[in-house]
């Protein structure tokens, strides 16, 4: 075993056990290394892995910042994992939206009626009603799908939608360059926004299930991967 993935293990360890939290504090480097007979260098690998995995968070300096802080940001880890292997055709756009459309289909059929999640989706779909552009549009529509994941309740399923929908926003983004009219494109999108919370608010989980595989596979159908585009 290298010795980074010593401090890793102490490291994982800590957590399971409860003995270090989220919120917490990791030992200085020094300590670290000296605690576990290994080099700064082999300290500092283990905590630039864990910042890329969105364990924690290392400050500088002194005062409340500093230090390397314990956090939990997932979404943020996998989605950076996902994007990298889209780049490199390893994982097919095509393959990642069926997937989304299995994790968010799932989503809105078990969203609770009264989340605050869906308060916060019915303000997000005002504010696309406004958006200036298409990138606006794009950026709160992102958020409202997310919205609507939260609602299930499923914290695990929230973190692979949000890593999913990172990994082709920007290829989403492009797709609106390819679509004939992206200004009927929009009030077509706006509408299934409004039908597939109507569902979820009415109780209706799979008819809201239907609408928003529909409305997924109806917009990468105008220019995505089943396009030819």
């Amino acid at each position: 075993m290298r010795t980074h993935q010593l401090v890793l293990q102490w490291i994982e360890n800590q957590l399971s056990s409860g003995r270090l939290a989220l919120g917490g504090r990791l030992p200085s480097e020094r300590t670290l290394a000296e605690q576990l007979q290994v080099s700064r260098t082999s300290v500092r690998e283990a905590i630039r892995i864990l910042e890329a995995l969105g364990v924690v968070r290392a400050g500088v300096g002194s005062g409340p910042d500093a230090g390397t802080l314990v956090i939990a940001d997932p979404t943020s880890a996998l989605g950076s994992a996902l994007r990298f292997h889209v780049a490199t055709s390893h994982l097919p756009v095509a393959d990642i939206v069926q997937t989304r459309v299995l994790l968010e289909s799932w989503a809105v059929a078990r969203a609770q009626p009264g989340s605050p999640a869906l308060v916060e989706a019915a303000r997000l779909l005002d504010q696309m009603d406004t958006a200036p552009g298409a990138d606006e549009f794009l950026a709160l529509d992102v958020r409202f799908h997310l919205a609507l994941a939260e609602a299930a309740g499923n914290a695990v399923v929230s973190a692979m939608m949000g890593s999913l929908r990172e990994a082709i926003q920007n290829y989403a983004g492009q797709l609106t360059a390819k679509l004939p009219d992206w200004e009927a494109t929009e009030a077509s999108l706006r509408a299934e926004h409004r039908d597939i919370l109507a569902a979820i608010n009415n109780h209706d989980g799979a008819r809201a299930a239907e609408l928003v595989a529909r409305h997924i596979e109806g917009y990468y159908a105008q220019a995505g991967p089943g396009s030819g585009a």
